[in-house]
């Protein structure tokens, strides 16, 4: 279909997700998060929250889908961020399928296997909402027994945040309307646009969660 539209002349844009082709002619420009920077955002923060940590931080991952772009680049990112300091130990990942259910599942099965865990970094909210569940069921006090990292912003993560219950969430933004329309604007003007635009993103803590929440859209 890309070809079809480039030899009709007419421009296409992509949005939130590429296409696996190394021609880049077919497109103009990309607009889409970047995961591996997602995942970066989320290593730098357990990187500053355990600096002073002498003894090993030993960490579970919840992976997404098997094979999905997000979960290949938010591993990437967050292991070549704590792979530069030999106590981050990532001691089990594993799938939980983007999923609440699975991450409460996963979660059950690594904290027995995995009784010294001291965080949890999850590709998306869902799976780290169902590690919460897992947790408490432990008997152990999430966000503070064993600390959360996730991926997304959605509400019901950012709701968990600002309870303390997670810790920090990278964002992941849906709203890519108003870049989209600017694009389109552009390329009607007759104006050139980068090939590769990233969604506008921030991070967030407990205290930007509580600020946020009553104006989230989504």
């Amino acid at each position: 279909m890309l070809q079809e539209a480039k030899a009709a002349n007419i421009p296409v844009i992509l949005t939130d997700r590429a296409v696996d082709s190394q021609d880049k002619s077919l497109y103009v420009t990309f607009l889409g998060s970047d995961f591996v920077a997602e995942g970066k955002k989320a290593g730098d923060w357990v990187v500053n929250e355990y600096k002073s940590a002498s003894g090993p931080v030993n960490i579970i991952q919840l992976e997404g889908t098997t094979g999905s772009a997000p979960a290949i680049d938010r591993a990437k990112g967050f292991t070549d961020v704590i792979g530069a300091d030999s106590k981050f130990k990532i001691v089990a990942s594993q799938t939980g399928d983007f999923t609440r259910a699975g991450g409460k599942q996963v979660t059950e099965a690594l904290l027995k296997a995995h009784p010294e865990v001291n965080l949890i970094y999850a590709h998306n909210d869902d799976m780290g909402l169902g590690a919460i569940e897992a947790i408490e069921a432990a008997g152990k006090v999430p966000g503070k027994d064993i600390k959360i990292v996730t991926v997304d912003a959605v509400h019901d993560g950012m709701v968990a945040l600002s309870e303390g219950k997670i810790n920090f969430i990278v964002e992941c933004s849906p709203l890519l309307g108003k870049q989209l329309i600017d694009i389109v604007k552009k390329l009607n003007n007759g104006e050139t646009v980068p090939q590769r635009i990233v969604t506008e993103e921030t991070t967030f803590t407990q205290a930007q969660a509580k600020e946020a929440l009553p104006n989230r859209k989504y």
